[in-house]
């Protein structure tokens, strides 16, 4: 095994799912073999914005790249403490469609040696915030995703990309946040606790927008001091006294672990220049 550079590159955690369903719904075109009896539009989709993004979004030398995908069974433990976590995802064909492009993805990383990570019973959220947190103490981490829960890792040294926003405002920044949406990222948690998340089905408290939640949490107040604090008053300060049992446990649920055994060795050192999407299904022999 070689030894960790003394400078070591700049870590890139890919959202591995995340940017396969984006690539998959939201490419500019399909894209289908020769002959067109295979789509290979997520295939194609994931190595070209991955590619595109370390070209184009990344204001630091060539990183380590790792994708992280998540485990068959990642969700068990979050669904044993409420049973509606991600009940709102569809399952049908199409909704599922990406999931034919995972196999050929994972094919295509191995071949130009770039490395991902799967683990069973754990998401990809928690892989990557333990992943993050492990390499924040010696090097700048990227994280690609739309997935805002990762807003609560953001610190000087974690920053997230986002490729669907405009090119000016991909990277994302603790300082972001708090302009935003008036919270800090290590309240990221309790802010969607109070207002809600559609895509995680957490329902929030009825009647508590991001105005009310940042006003309730200004100057940094955790959510458990909020009982205590005189803010909870009048309608709204009811509504949350009366769910306060759910908040407590959504806010648990929205925390990403930083504590996982992650059986990878970030190496430190720059990954494969990434692969033109035309070359890796050429080399896959899917065209």
């Amino acid at each position: 095994m070689s030894e960790t550079p003394a400078t070591p590159a700049p870590l890139l955690l890919v959202d591995g799912f995340n940017l396969l369903w984006a690539g998959t719904f939201g490419f500019p075109a399909p894209i289908f073999s020769r002959d067109k009896t295979r789509e290979l539009t997520g295939l194609f989709a994931f190595f070209a914005l991955l590619r595109a993004s370390v070209r184009d979004d990344l204001d630091v030398a060539q990183p380590e790249v790792l994708v992280v995908f998540d485990g068959e069974h990642g969700t068990a433990e979050r669904v044993a403490t409420d049973q509606e976590y991600k009940a709102n995802r569809e399952a049908t064909p199409e909704a599922l469609k990406p999931l034919q492009f995972l196999a050929p993805v994972k094919d295509g990383l191995d071949a130009y040696g770039i490395r991902w990570v799967e683990i069973e019973n754990a998401e990809a959220d928690d892989v990557i915030a333990t992943l993050a947190t492990r390499a924040a103490a010696s090097r700048p981490v990227l994280v690609m995703s739309r997935d805002m829960d990762f807003y609560q890792l953001l610190d000087d040294r974690v920053r997230v990309l986002n490729r669907s926003r405009k090119s000016s405002r991909r990277i994302i920044t603790a300082d972001e946040v708090l302009a935003r949406f008036g919270v800090t990222p290590a309240q990221w948690p309790a802010f969607r606790a109070l207002t809600g998340d559609k895509s995680d089905n957490i329902p929030g408290v009825r009647g508590i927008g991001p105005k009310v939640a940042a006003t309730l949490l200004r100057d940094g107040m955790p959510l458990r001091d909020l009982p205590g604090s005189g803010r909870l008053t009048g309608a709204k300060g009811a509504a949350i006294t009366t769910a306060w049992a759910d908040v407590l446990r959504w806010e648990a649920m929205i925390t990403v672990r930083r504590d996982l055994d992650v059986p990878v060795v970030l190496r430190g050192e720059s990954s494969p220049q990434l692969p033109k999407p035309a070359d890796v299904v050429e080399k896959l022999e899917l065209w």
